[in-house]
């Protein structure tokens, strides 16, 4: 699904990424997990096509990045950040309909089919914003925007989830409600393929598979979720002592000191 050859992204003449060669294959869940710095949002950038690498190649989806028009790999694509920046009054039934535009907000004179409409209003039954259709952003909690997002880019079915530290700033129900609908993603369809950035190992899925750790722009370990998220590992990444616990399916994380 997602392969990196000797990637560097080269900024204000500073490698954020630095030599990356990387492979994810289909049905896998991969985590991204490093410190601030590290690389993992400029990497994720690359998966989603929005940035180009200034060395090496992509490949995403089996075509090389750069050879194929991006709106074609973007129609395979769901994209979740708790960052999007939303500027007009969108309600959360605008956010979810934006699925079918691939953009972010409405686009002028689009008006969606009534065919569109119902398969918003099921989605939005479906990861409970039924109460909050007509409500515009502002109005919505961070779960429910979180929610909101989600829902979006699981509307068309993608082969490719893509989740920008999707749990940030939420309070532990609405971290625990966006997790499971992640899970239950998975769970519905085998074959998709995710990967999550973030710096908290409480906030995977229980259906992670695959985890690497970055800093300084590298990937220093990657492999199986159970074997590269370990105490050892994790606290040479972070650069401090951390104690990591696994316990039915779900990771936590403590001082080692």
């Amino acid at each position: 699904m997602i392969k990196l050859q000797d990637v560097s992204v080269i900024r204000q003449g500073r490698p954020t990424l630095d030599n990356v060669s990387f492979e994810i294959n289909k049905g896998e869940q991969w985590a991204i997990i490093g410190p601030n710095g590290a690389g993992k949002s400029t990497m994720l950038s690359l998966f989603a096509t929005t940035t180009l690498p200034s060395k090496g190649d992509v490949f995403i989806m089996g075509h090389k990045v750069g050879t194929i028009e991006v709106s074609k790999l973007r129609e395979h694509m769901g994209y979740v950040t708790a960052h999007h920046q939303l500027d007009w009054p969108m309600t959360a039934r605008d956010i979810v309909l934006t699925a079918f535009t691939n953009t972010l907000e409405t686009p002028m004179r689009w008006v969606a089919s009534s065919e569109q409409l119902a398969i918003a209003n099921a989605q939005l039954e479906k990861f409970g914003l039924t109460q909050v259709a007509d409500t515009t952003w502002r109005g919505l909690s961070q779960g429910e925007l979180g929610r909101c997002f989600l829902a979006r880019a699981a509307l068309t079915k993608p082969s490719l989830l893509l989740l920008d530290e999707p749990a940030a700033g939420l309070d532990l129900a609405a971290r625990e409600q966006v997790l499971d609908l992640i899970s239950e993603l998975r769970i519905e369809d085998p074959e998709l393929t995710s990967v999550m950035i973030t710096h908290h190992l409480e906030e995977l899925p229980s259906t992670t598979t695959h985890a690497a750790l970055m800093a300084h722009g590298k990937i220093v370990a990657q492999g199986s979720a159970e074997v590269i998220l370990t105490s050892e590992n994790l606290s040479e990444t972070f650069g401090i002592p951390i104690n990591v616990n696994y316990s039915h399916g779900r990771w936590s994380t403590r001082s080692g000191k």
